[in-house]
């Protein structure tokens, strides 16, 4: 039994450095074998025989199946909008008039981060699915510009300031798409998106202004990923992870077993004291999400409202934790080039395998901290 243990570890790291070439090494900083965060000691940490390795249950690993969608692991209904650059949506959180916010559930990635003053905000990622109304739509943010090229997305915005504009431009070109170009029924609402009735985009739409643009038609090699329903080994539960970010701003992902996914709750009109569930304008349903991932980077403050935030190069990772399953597990993130999604893996190097499904990710500054108040409940405050 042991030999075949062995035999299954030495296939699974081969196959790793033969499609991963990259991920020999651990986060930024440390060595390979990355141990678990909280109470968890090194005499705690997962050991060879817990290793999931790879079996015809994950997706992934030898890239997707025509109508399966890269980003989610799942097939989709229609096989031809994965023939298409991703619809990327910057959707406001703030003020709390602007929720509940549209399309977030149909959505198959979120990026969340700090933009400043206290404040978070979404860059939503549209590609298996549509939002017949996406937003509210809101300014675009230096780190826009990283985010969109590494899934090779159309960035919809509204508008930004000037000094980023002109960084979101310069990197972006035409698929950077501001609510002052496209008119409705592109982009709706609003002339200012700081009023309301705020702004909204149609992601299906917005494809084909972007086509009628003249942005060529483009088939996104968005592999990275990969997804199995069986969840990894992990002795550290999780059925609460909160994010503070200030005095009023605090986002919570509850588990709900039933499901198997985290359910949104956001603090209720700038009060952190009192939660309440975050739906889907269109649906009036609770935001649910399979993934949530925590990924520390660097973030770099010029003014209290502008930021940029490192995504790429992160060749050699930098911390991640994973939330799935009740479960959580540290690992590392990496991105090895500009154009090719973020790749995720475990305490030992090895890809992370995620849950089926759509995944939300935080944006934290490498100075945040994470403490575990009772079991299972953490808690995240949001540092530079």
């Amino acid at each position: 039994m042991a030999a075949g243990l062995n035999n299954a570890l030495v296939r699974a790291v081969l196959l790793i450095f033969l499609l991963f070439p990259f991920a020999a090494s651990g986060p930024e900083g440390s060595s390979s074998r990355i141990l678990p965060v909280g109470n968890a000691s090194a005499d705690r940490a997962v050991s060879p025989s817990q290793i999931s390795t790879p079996t015809p249950g994950v997706v992934g690993v030898y890239g997707f199946s025509a109508g399966t969608n890269p980003l989610t692991g799942q097939p989709v209904t229609d096989p031809g909008l994965l023939n298409r650059r991703p619809v990327m949506v910057k959707i406001s959180n703030y003020p709390p008039s602007v929720r509940p916010q549209s399309g977030l559930s149909f959505a198959d990635m979120v990026f969340e981060y700090y933009i400043g003053e206290g404040m978070n905000r979404f860059l939503a990622v549209f590609y298996g699915q549509n939002a017949e109304q996406a937003g509210s739509l809101r300014s675009g943010r230096l780190v826009d510009a990283q985010l969109v090229d590494l899934y090779q997305g159309l960035l919809v915005y509204g508008s930004a300031d000037p000094r980023v504009d002109d960084v979101i431009i310069q990197a972006l070109g035409e698929r950077a798409i501001s609510h002052l170009e496209a008119g409705c029924p592109v982009i709706c609402g609003a002339k200012d998106t700081h009023q309301s009735p705020w702004v909204y985009a149609n992601t299906a739409r917005i494809t084909q202004y972007a086509a009628q643009s003249g942005i060529p038609p483009y088939f996104p090699q968005l592999d990275g990923m990969i997804f199995e329903d069986h969840p990894p080994q992990s002795d550290q539960f999780a059925i609460q992870v909160g994010i503070e970010y200030s005095a009023f701003d605090r986002g919570e992902w509850r588990y709900d077993p039933q499901t198997s996914r985290y359910l949104r709750w956001e603090e209720s009109n700038l009060d952190k004291d009192e939660m309440v569930p975050l739906t889907d304008y269109l649906t009036g349903e609770q935001l649910s999400y399979a993934n949530i991932i925590i990924l520390f980077t660097t973030y770099t403050e010029y003014a209290e409202t502008l930021h940029d935030i490192t995504i790429w190069p992160n060749p050699t990772g930098k911390r991640a934790l994973f939330f799935r399953d009740g479960l959580m597990i540290a690992g590392s993130w990496r991105t090895v080039e500009k154009d090719r999604p973020m790749q995720f893996f475990d305490q030992w190097g090895l890809p992370m395998p995620l849950k089926p499904g759509k995944t939300w990710l935080v944006l934290v500054g490498d100075h945040s901290t994470l403490e575990e108040s009772s079991s299972g409940i953490w808690n995240l405050n949001f540092d530079l």
